[in-house]
């Protein structure tokens, strides 16, 4: 088994990887419903590197090109159905890349599992500032309904997301709707293997034409069986011209 997960990755990099956009990826993760424990707190650090994109910048923005994304989030469960997310966003790069960007809160609600639903149910609203140089906006909001729903191996989790900029390049804009998608099934008891999508498809009132959309798609693993550890790693890359690139990620919590 393990030596047939190092060559399914070495295979997917070989797949994936090719020409890239400019990206701002810190957090890349399709979210599950349930929240965080009562009095638990989950500390993650989110990670990931970019090959190559282009050297020139988009809109003032630093280009990503061989740097990495490290992201801390700090989550606390208050309640059984509510919990309050702090984000961190720090970049390492060569050409002044290496620097703090910005920081995010992000409180979610979600339907307990007390009360019997056949899905999963949450939303969260994540605000945050971050700097012009690394992001075209420089406050905006996420919302973000979450559905899943996990059926023995098998599971689905559908995030239809809206995100508004309130200062910054695209604030005149509409909230765009990007929403993520993710599949797993798994493997055995501590290995489950999946894919998640990432898109961008265009502003509530009209969409972008097909060849302004932004879709990634990465495979993705993680690893099961410690209650108080989170492993998620993956690969992925843009499914057109318009999209980010290729990207390596990996995501390690620990609960307290």
């Amino acid at each position: 088994m393990k030596i047939f997960g190092i060559t399914l990755l070495i295979l997917a990099v070989a797949f994936f990887c090719g020409p890239l956009a400019a990206q701002e990826n810190y957090e890349i993760q399709v979210y599950g419903s349930k929240t965080v424990d009562v009095k638990t707190t989950m500390a993650e650090l989110h990670s990931n590197f970019t090959f190559s994109a282009p050297g020139s910048s988009s809109y003032g923005v630093y280009s990503s090109n061989n740097s990495f994304h490290e992201t801390v989030e700090i989550t606390h469960g208050f309640t059984p159905w509510m919990e309050v997310g702090f984000y961190f966003f720090n970049s390492i790069g060569s050409d002044h890349r290496t620097n703090y960007v910005g920081s995010h809160i992000r409180p979610r609600f979600a339907v307990p599992e007390s009360c019997g639903w056949p899905l999963g149910l949450s939303i969260s609203f994540e605000y945050g500032i971050q700097r012009r140089e690394f992001s075209e906006d420089v406050q905006t909001l996420e919302i973000r309904p979450i559905i899943d729903k996990k059926w023995e191996r098998l599971y689905l989790s559908f995030n239809p997301t809206l995100e508004k900029s309130f200062k910054g390049y695209n604030e005149r804009i509409a909230p765009v709707f990007s929403p993520n998608v993710k599949g797993s099934y798994d493997l055995t008891s501590k290995l489950t293997l999946g894919l998640e999508y990432y898109g961008a498809i265009g502003p509530v009132t009209g969409f972008y034409a097909p060849s302004n959309m932004e879709h990634q798609l990465f495979l993705a693993a993680d690893i099961n069986g410690y209650p108080e550890w989170e492993f998620n790693f993956g690969v992925g890359a843009g499914l057109n011209q318009n999209s980010q690139g290729c990207i390596i990620k990996t995501i390690v919590g620990r609960r307290f």
